[in-house]
């Protein structure tokens, strides 16, 4: 049987056991359905010999030559990584458009007894309603942005705000970016695709009748996008905003970014291109505490000079409601649980 789910939260709420993605690695490497397991049919390899078969040659050998392939590995899976499975057992199943490759995969599982099902459309009826989900829908969650300088520990104050139970939408952590200059994280980020299918499975699975509190970003998050619904709801969010010292900021950047500024050559790769903005004598003096070893000095400077007068800035444009300003008057673990107390019960009130 072939399923057809006409939203989003419908196909992330299905009650199957396992979905199988049997697309390429590198297709599933891009984006897949949350949760999915990759058993592909048809590995990177095989998918580009069969599909250059089809268009040189013949689409009939290519279609010959591709049922042998996905028998093939179709058995090999069925063989060594799914027979734990019981009778019982309902996984399903998509490939790119919901032809072939899942038809022919879901048709061998039923065979056998368990109780396997398609994806209407497969992957590509899967984008068109996350597309439609964060690109052409309202969003209908009600967020409040959590604002505050660079330094303040907003995201350390998300982590403490959702172990008290306050519901909260981690963009950086989605990204796998810390959302500044000196942001990159071990690992990389992933693909737009697979940000939006993290990011919408997020977002489906929250309270709408809670609040939400998400920091407060700008457009993009390293190299990855913000949908424009998202975006446009996040500006209009009622803002919490954190102040603290520059100095408790300045040792909250020193423990946090650590890695970065133990690494002088990715400093100065990352510090350097800003000779245009900040002027060669501001930034000639970040090098010089690079090759000094002077964590602390840096940071300070880069809040100073760099990241303090790039918040005001795009603080000129901003004209949504500040619900609250919330002094932190230290940064450790005990001072953000404090904040994040304050934050908790200003919620509460909201």
């Amino acid at each position: 049987m072939v399923l057809k789910f006409d939203s989003l939260p419908d196909l992330y709420a299905h009650e199957f056991d396992t979905v199988i993605d049997v697309r390429s690695p590198a297709e599933f490497d891009e984006d897949h359905l949350p949760g999915a397991i990759s058993l592909p049919v048809l590995d990177n390899e095989e998918r580009a010999r069969v599909g250059t078969i089809y268009v040189q040659e013949s689409p009939f050998l290519a279609r010959k030559l591709g049922a042998a392939l996905v028998f093939r590995n179709a058995a090999n899976h069925i063989e060594n990584n799914l027979s734990h499975h019981e009778g019982g057992w309902r996984p399903l199943v998509y490939c790119w458009r919901g032809g072939q490759r899942s038809g022919s995969f879901t048709w061998m599982l039923q065979q056998i007894g368990w109780r396997a099902e398609v994806v209407e459309g497969g992957y590509r009826s899967y984008r068109r309603l996350v597309k439609r989900y964060l690109y052409d829908d309202p969003l209908p969650h009600h967020l409040i942005a959590l604002d505050g300088y660079t330094g303040t520990a907003k995201t350390e104050l998300l982590v403490h705000l959702a172990a008290r139970g306050v519901q909260i939408l981690d963009l950086e952590g989605l990204a796998n970016h810390r959302g500044s200059l000196l942001g990159d994280m071990p690992g990389g980020q992933p693909s737009q695709k697979a940000f939006e299918s993290a990011l919408s499975s997020a977002l489906c699975r929250l309270d709408m009748s809670r609040p939400v509190v998400v920091e407060a970003e700008s457009s993009k998050i390293g190299s990855l996008i913000l949908p424009p619904t998202l975006w446009a709801a996040l500006r209009q969010a009622p803002r919490i905003q954190v102040t603290a010292s520059i100095q408790a900021r300045s040792n909250y950047l020193v423990s946090a970014y650590d890695d970065v500024l133990s690494d002088s050559d990715r400093l100065r790769d990352r510090l350097s291109p800003l000779r245009f903005h900040r002027g060669h004598d501001v930034v000639d003096g970040w090098l010089d505490m690079i090759e000094a070893g002077n964590k602390r000095a840096l940071t300070q400077a880069l809040i100073e000079q760099h990241y303090d007068p790039a918040y005001a800035k795009s603080a000129r444009v901003r004209s949504s409601e500040v619900i609250a300003n919330i002094h932190a008057s230290a940064l450790d673990h005990a001072g953000v649980s404090a904040t994040a107390a304050q934050i908790d019960a200003i919620l509460d009130q909201v």
